[in-house]
């Protein structure tokens, strides 16, 4: 518990008050989410559907859960009853679902809009001509039962530090564009253990850190 509570007070204190971390905790066990919870940490984050689902069936209900994994559109029903925000809304289809399956239990759920910023092929994300859509059906009241919370973007892996911080500055000036637009904009997710101190230094009020807090990931 010690480390995981260092390494997250070490964390915390270099970022600015309004930056939430997001602690990854995929493929770790319940007791090092444990171990987080007790150091305060409420944000936590999970790429798989069936994981998170038995993480939030065996620990505290004052989690706030994070999808910040590639959602599939069969699996959405299975997280909608509870989680706090999804992360990679990528495609018009997937939000579609996620407001049918909400819509069902009459919740409103969280979503970010994933835009595609990095040059790698095998990364997920949409351009600014269907977030421009997204957002005028959005506007005008299709979504009942989502909340469009923000913008999301994973960086190219690589070490040209220059790079990163462009990508991150263009997701950024999005954001800022279309929080003029939409004051339920607040979230600017970027950034995760290798680049988030260029992500905050770009904007960046979201982090999701995995090894970082819990150590090199562990693959069951």
């Amino acid at each position: 518990m010690k480390e995981i509570c260092h390494n997250i007070q070490k964390i915390k204190k270099k970022l600015p008050p309004d930056v939430t971390l997001v602690a990854v905790s995929k493929t770790k066990p319940v007791s090092d989410i444990l171990d987080a919870y007790n150091c305060y940490q409420r944000h936590f984050g999970e790429n798989k559907v069936q994981e998170l689902v038995n993480k939030y069936e065996k620990l505290p209900k004052d989690i706030n859960w994070h999808m910040i994994g590639h959602l599939q559109r069969n699996k959405v029903k299975y997280i909608v009853p509870f989680v706090y925000l999804i992360h990679g809304v990528d495609n018009l289809k997937l939000l579609q679902e996620i407001e049918k399956q909400a819509a069902k239990i009459n919740r409103i759920v969280n979503v970010l809009l994933q835009i595609k910023i990095a040059r790698e092929t095998t990364k997920f994300g949409m351009n600014e001509e269907l977030l421009s859509e997204i957002v005028n059906l959005y506007q005008n009241n299709t979504f009942t039962h989502i909340q469009l919370k923000g913008l999301m973007g994973m960086a190219t892996h690589t070490t040209d530090s220059k790079q990163i911080a462009g990508e991150f500055r263009y997701l950024h000036q999005l954001f800022e564009k279309y929080n003029r637009i939409l004051p339920e904009f607040t979230y600017l997710s970027m950034g995760m253990s290798g680049d988030y101190p260029i992500a905050v230094a770009n904007g960046s009020n979201l982090i999701r850190i995995g090894s970082a807090v819990f150590g090199a990931r562990t693959y069951m």
